[in-house]
């Protein structure tokens, strides 16, 4: 056994803003490990950059009044670090994700990589309650938006981070105008979108609907599973627009890090996320329903683990089960927490 254990916080009836309250050094050893993502070049770039980056940031989410701007800046002023408000809008990750036919239903497989080390030993697991019901969010203190969460007798989601857009200027080029792109944007980042149908969707199909058609500020990938059979999709975003790939009869719907569908053929193109987006793909799509049923993680092999791989989770919203691994590359970092165990009935309240 692993000594990590990952924290069950019982939230309801609080809001984010509690968690860190009850938490700061948890957020604020977040935003340290971000700032050396990349080693000494990031410490540096942060020193000199984030300053600008989270006036920007706060900039933006004033100016599209995002309805989370309250919480971020209670964040801000708890934490007294700068990065919360970048790290609030931090969207540079790659995932592989999928939904599959289970013995009794869907299953959905999540495994999130990141640069940012410690993440996965960071990683909480929250009960929340919205106005449509009770959900887990599998987060960190510090952050409003959700990006890998499951509502019990209702529906799973996970955020992959789509393509980069090419605009033929480099690699350098091609990020520095898509997010002058964003920043022309009023809309909500996927994070917070998938938050409010965490919150408001009483049904997968309601979480369906919202998920494709309330506009985004960037192009994203949501993946979503359901309690019956056949109730599983992969949804790719484009701000205004949305092409969905349906589990159906099949035995399962994937995705990592680019485009599938007629998307790929917009304008000049995309850059898949890092690493090897084509080949985690490929393996996700061999992996079968009873495979991710086992009560480990041990199923997870390169290339979907790899050097930047932070947490694997595996829902089924149906059975209200849900297994939580931390990972630092491509070693387990933390204990698995599962509700199928005794140990998760040891809650704490904040």
């Amino acid at each position: 056994m692993l000594k990590i254990s990952i924290p069950f916080v019982d939230l309801r009836g609080k809001t984010p803003v509690d968690l860190l309250r009850a938490y700061p050094d948890r957020a604020l050893a977040l935003v340290k490990a971000a700032r050396r993502s990349y080693g000494m070049v990031s410490s540096v770039a942060c020193l000199l950059g984030l300053p600008i980056a989270d006036r920007r940031s706060h900039s933006w989410l004033k100016r599209s009044k995002n309805p989370y701007l309250y919480e971020i800046e209670s964040f801000a002023d708890i934490v007294r670090s700068r990065g919360i408000y970048t790290l609030n809008l931090h969207y540079e990750w790659a995932c592989t994700t999928g939904v599959y036919r289970a013995s009794d239903g869907v299953s959905m497989m999540r495994v999130l990589d990141c640069p940012i080390p410690s993440l996965g030993k960071q990683a909480m697991v929250v009960l929340q309650k919205g106005r449509a019901g009770e959900y887990y969010n599998i987060t960190w203190p510090g952050l409003s938006g959700v990006f890998n969460a499951m509502a019990p007798g209702r529906f799973a989601a996970a955020i992959n981070k789509a393509p980069m857009r090419r605009h033929k200027l480099g690699y350098v080029g091609d990020w520095a105008t898509n997010h002058l792109h964003m920043n022309r944007q009023a809309s909500l980042p996927p994070s917070h979108l998938l938050r409010q149908a965490m919150d408001y969707a009483p049904h997968y199909e309601a979480a369906k609907h919202m998920l494709c058609n309330v506009p985004l500020a960037v192009p994203a990938i949501f993946v979503l599973s359901g309690i019956k059979p056949g109730e599983g999709c992969v949804i790719e975003r484009l701000e205004n627009a949305f092409e969905i790939t349906e589990l159906g009869a099949g035995q399962r719907v994937c995705a990592s890090n680019h485009f599938t569908g007629s998307f790929d053929g917009h304008g000049s193109g995309w850059r898949p996320r890092e690493p090897d987006s084509h080949a985690r793909l490929r393996h996700a799509n061999t992996l079968h329903g009873y495979e991710i049923e086992q009560e480990h993680c041990d199923w997870v092999q390169a290339p979907i683990v790899n050097p930047h791989t932070r947490l694997c989770i595996v829902t089924d919203a149906a059975s209200q089960r849900l297994i939580v691994q931390g990972y630092e590359g491509m070693t387990k970092a933390t204990d698995l927490f599962s509700t199928l165990t005794e140990a998760y009935d040891e809650r704490k309240a904040v």
